[in-house]
């Protein structure tokens, strides 16, 4: 046999060094681009840390207070919760632009079967939180099995929900010392809890908990790992065996039911029920998921990012607030914000792909 050929004494002179390859992106801005790409959350958490000490530098302890603070976390309570719901739809590369209506009518039936039909309060609340989640599981089937564009379906959504809401409300308010008399539970996530000197209610505690239960959902189970494949590339997660169909209606009908906890939110916080209130819900949970570094096109993204682009909102509201400055200030340093979240997202899919 010509040397040549013999195999086995070629393998056995042969180096054990594994292959390796050149890294293309050693130093600091290589580094910096892999943690943003491995850690969606990063930059938002940064915004919203030097938020924060900027505005603790200027405005000092009136801004740096347990009040002020645990404010910002009352005042993006609503948002923040309907944020959550939005940044489920988002991730699956859709988007939901009834998720604010969906709020609203669900608070409006919660009142409308209580002070109306004279139902006991916790069957109005389970009707209202049946009714969001109904609409979004609407919403899902439509896109999922019709195949209809999220963005058509859910415009046409807001507007049937939206004109149903005044129509069967009659445009009326149900008003908060009728509420507080006779169906307190209507507004029991309004209510505060005083910790260590800071002022919490409860719907911030379930915002939170929301948060803290999504992002270990998304990250540890096997329905987590499949909304970010279908909103990655849902041909190919259909072929790895991802009902993409049922995830996007479990998606959809979740957010729903999510929005109507936001609706009963809602009563808590303004104490009424108004078929008119929440009306910028759908550009504020957009505003809240793009600052958070969730990729409008799908399949990355960090709920916890969410959570933080909202702060980052409330934040900047209080903060310009305080120091006496021109509300469309806090328009014009959102807005950039967001051009600036989407083309850190465009640059770090360019970078990695």
């Amino acid at each position: 046999m010509p040397s040549s050929d013999n195999y086995e004494s070629v393998a056995t002179s042969a180096e054990p060094e594994i292959a390796s390859f050149d890294d293309t992106e050693k130093g600091l801005v290589g580094r910096f681009h892999h943690a943003l790409h491995t850690t969606p959350a990063l930059v938002p958490l940064i915004v919203l840390l030097a938020a924060i000490v900027i505005f603790g530098l200027l405005l000092g302890s009136k801004f740096f207070s347990p009040f002020a603070l645990t404010l910002i976390l009352q005042q993006v309570q609503i948002v923040g919760i309907v944020a959550a719901a939005q940044s489920l739809v988002i991730l699956t590369a859709g988007i939901d632009l009834s998720v604010g209506a969906i709020a609203v009518i669900s608070s409006v039936v919660m009142g409308q079967f209580t002070f109306r039909y004279g139902l006991p309060v916790e069957i109005s609340v389970i009707c209202g939180l049946l009714c969001g989640t109904a609409i979004g599981y609407a919403n899902g089937w439509l896109i999922a099995v019709m195949k209809l564009p999220p963005f058509i379906v859910t415009l046409g959504m807001w507007q049937i929900v939206l004109a149903a809401n005044f129509l069967y409300s009659a445009n009326e308010t149900i008003r908060s010392q009728d509420i507080e008399d006779n169906a307190p539970l209507l507004q029991v996530l309004g209510a505060k809890v005083n910790i260590g000197g800071a002022v919490f209610t409860v719907g911030v505690i379930f915002l939170i908990c929301l948060v803290l239960v999504l992002a270990y959902v998304l990250r540890h189970t096997a329905w987590g790992r499949h909304v970010y494949a279908v909103g990655d590339d849902p041909e190919a997660a259909e072929l790895s065996g991802v009902d993409v169909r049922r995830t996007l209606i479990s998606v959809y009908a979740l957010a729903g039911l999510i929005c109507a906890f936001a609706g009963w939110a809602l009563i808590g916080r303004i104490g009424s029920v108004s078929p008119t209130s929440g009306q910028l819900l759908n550009i504020e949970s957009i505003t809240a998921v793009v600052i958070g570094g969730i990729s409008l096109f799908g399949g990355r993204g960090s709920i916890l990012g969410t959570f933080f682009g909202a702060l980052i909102v409330g934040v900047f509201t209080l903060g310009l607030r305080l120091l006496g400055a021109d509300a469309q200030w806090t328009f014009l340093l959102i807005g950039a914000l967001i051009i600036a979240a989407v083309a850190v997202d465009q640059w770090i899919r360019k970078v990695a792909a």
